[in-house]
């Protein structure tokens, strides 16, 4: 079965720190894992497509030296072994234009805003996986504990 990774990015030690805290009870069934930078990011990316594995969630902050996380999604987006990976921008200052940018070049599936509660960014991961999960048609039973009940009700009802 191949592994599925949620990337989390930021430049921020405690950032990280706190996303790995809020994000622990995925770490049963899926890799978490932190990048200081985009470029350590999409480094890592390839990695896990060069083993067979998927990146099913990124998760970045907008403002970082070198590359912005509109910059790295708009690669990821660019990149298509990475089309269904799910990405949300988790910023405290990214401006309007940045919004903007992230929607049409980056192709967000969510923003969230500094700071968060552990809730809301559980929920929108459920959610992101949820989406993952049945857009690449991977089997989503042993994944139901960590799924969006509604999400993954109303796509089933729509197939049916």
């Amino acid at each position: 079965m191949n592994s599925l990774f949620i990337i989390c990015v930021d430049d921020q030690p405690e950032v990280l720190n706190a996303l790995e805290q809020d994000l622990k009870l995925f770490d049963e069934k899926f890799n978490v894992e932190v990048c200081d930078s985009a470029a350590e990011a999409i480094e890592l990316m390839d990695e896990i497509d060069q083993h067979g594995d998927y990146a099913a969630v990124v998760i970045t902050d907008q403002v970082m030296p070198e590359l912005t996380g509109v910059d790295l999604l708009s690669k990821i987006t660019g990149d298509e072994r990475f089309h269904d990976t799910q990405k949300i921008l988790l910023t405290g200052l990214a401006t309007h234009e940045d919004t903007i940018q992230a929607i049409n070049t980056g192709g967000i599936d969510h923003y969230i805003e500094k700071p968060w509660s552990k809730e809301e960014i559980t929920n929108i991961i459920k959610k992101c996986l949820t989406q993952f999960i049945l857009t690449k048609g991977i089997e989503y039973q042993s994944y139901m504990e960590y799924l969006d009940q509604d999400t993954l009700y109303k796509s089933l009802k729509t197939n049916t």
